[in-house]
């Protein structure tokens, strides 16, 4: 069986579309700019925590007590509106070539597509973030969606990255691609979906820049002469926006050239990017936290009921506490197609006990059968397609922190699960 090709711009549409940006679906109009004020708050007082933040900002302003206030109101905090229930969120970034992203990605003949899908897991009890990235070239069944203007998709049988594709054709919009994509992996997974975030270009490439940028571990010389002729040194870098997105899209002249290679690159820098967001260098520093909020927000499709003010503030209160080793990457377990081996996957049946897991908001690593043959293995030890634990030091052994990792102790992105705070490249 051949498969019309929806990673070529354009092929097996009948329409061309782009996104609006900084758009959410009905009823929310420009809320956005709201929201990166409040969410900035929330990240630079909440997450950094209010007297460090305090002490920099105020150090040298006259104060008084007040103490002498009678009679006050109840402080309020941000308050999850989901707070003890996990939070499921489709994450893509759309290779829309509308406005500014036709200067950053290029001329393309028409269509939208979700180059990068992601599956954000956030637990109930707000410790566990599993961020599952979701292969471009996964052959899948999709089944018929309905746009934002009451039309219907047809069904069919092909890559993954079709959904997004045909939704947007359809409904001539990036939230009806969204739509057909949350559609598709609900009907793939069983796992109930809160809302989604559609970011593009132009949005990641801002995104990047407000943070400074990301550092990365290249290991290897790389030349993409498709990502904008994209040229890096082996060594330890920061990236810029631009570099990083020319990263982020490189495929060809890369590595084996395939998606998943790509998908393990592209979880590394996501990696970076959560470690810098996370750092005080970031959050305790007013214009760059407002710079990245801004970011997200300006270039951002999403549902009415993420976009929503008390939805956004209070879970990324809930969240405060979160560091980078709480936040797993990996991919949907797969293998080759036999029906087309060299250019794309199917998901294997350890996908399913991932998608399980997800379900029933339980860790990746849990194993419903070793925990029934075993008590000691429902402490989180228990072996599990793509993940691993953590290694612990020999009795009277000390573990140096500093000390450089050795190669059991690296992960391989992409392929296997790995957290921020793990070591998935090693320069020098």
């Amino acid at each position: 069986m051949t498969f019309p090709d929806f990673s070529t711009p354009g092929a097996g549409l009948d329409h061309s579309v782009g996104p609006a940006h900084a758009r959410v679906l009905a009823g929310q109009g420009s809320t956005t700019r709201v929201v990166a004020l409040v969410m900035t708050g929330v990240l630079a007082f909440a997450i950094s925590g209010a007297s460090a933040a305090m002490a920099r900002w105020t150090g040298n302003i006259d104060t008084a007590p007040t103490d002498v206030l009678t009679n006050r109101p109840e402080k309020v905090t941000p308050t999850d509106p989901s707070a003890g229930e996990p939070v499921n969120l489709l994450l893509m970034g759309s290779d829309s070539r509308e406005g500014a992203n036709v200067n950053i990605g290029g001329t393309a003949d028409g269509g939208a597509r979700s180059d990068t899908t992601i599956l954000l897991h956030i637990s109930g009890d707000r410790k566990r973030v599993e961020a599952i990235s979701i292969p471009r070239d996964s052959t899948v069944e999709i089944p018929s969606c309905v746009t934002t203007t009451g039309a219907t998709t047809a069904p069919q049988y092909t890559k993954f990255n079709a959904a997004f594709a045909v939704g947007a054709s359809v409904g001539g919009d990036t939230a009806s691609g969204a739509l057909c994509a949350m559609q598709t992996v609900e009907a793939l997974t069983g796992v109930f979906l809160d809302g989604f975030m559609v970011i593009d270009f132009q949005g990641f490439q801002r995104m990047i820049d407000a943070v400074g940028g990301v550092e990365l571990c290249i290991e290897e010389e790389i030349y993409a002469p498709e990502a904008n002729d994209l040229h890096l040194q082996p060594g330890l870098q920061t990236l810029g926006g631009e570099l990083a997105l020319d990263y982020a899209r490189a495929r060809k002249g890369v590595g084996d050239g395939s998606d998943l290679g790509r998908i393990g690159r592209q979880q590394q820098l996501l990696a970076s990017l959560v470690r810098t967001v996370l750092s005080a260098d970031t959050l305790t520093n007013p214009g760059k936290t407002l710079s990245f909020v801004d970011a997200v927000t300006s270039s951002m499709t999403m549902d009415d009921e993420t976009a929503r003010l008390d939805n956004l503030t209070g879970l990324a209160y809930s969240l405060r506490n979160l560091s980078a080793d709480a936040v797993t990457f990996l991919t949907v377990p797969n293998g080759p197609d036999p029906a087309n081996p060299t250019a794309n996957v199917v998901w294997t049946d350890e996908a399913t006990l991932l998608w399980e897991n997800i379900k029933h908001d339980r860790p990746i690593d849990h194993d419903p059968a070793a925990a029934t043959a075993s008590p000691s293995a429902t402490d989180g030890t228990s072996d599990a397609p793509g993940a691993s634990a953590s290694p612990s030091a020999p009795d009277g052994e000390t573990i140096d922190p500093t000390a450089s990792p050795s190669t059991d102790d690296v992960k391989e992105a992409g392929t296997e699960a790995f957290t921020g705070a793990d070591t998935t490249a090693v320069c020098g």
